[in-house]
């Protein structure tokens, strides 16, 4: 403990005290809403992001299915 510093005691009106604790258990309650909010968010993204890879593999199929058939269009076949 800081030695200049004296352990006074602290006065506080009872209704002030309420009101603190009032505040504090809102805050808490809208920590605990935000924290749910942000992992629906999260698994938002997660299930968004599935769905990107597996779009980007279908195209990626859809590109060597084109690439083979170009080549097998266009270019002469050996004898």
């Amino acid at each position: 403990m800081d030695p200049d510093r004296r352990e006074t005691p602290i006065f506080v009106k009872i209704d002030e005290y309420k009101e603190v604790l009032d505040t504090i258990s809102l805050v808490k309650a809208k920590i605990t809403e935000a924290k749910t909010i942000l992992e629906k968010i999260n698994e938002l993204k997660n299930a968004e992001d599935t769905e990107l890879e597996v779009w980007t593999n279908e195209l990626e199929e859809v590109q060597r299915k084109v690439q083979h058939i170009d080549r097998t269009l266009f270019e002469p076949e050996a004898f």
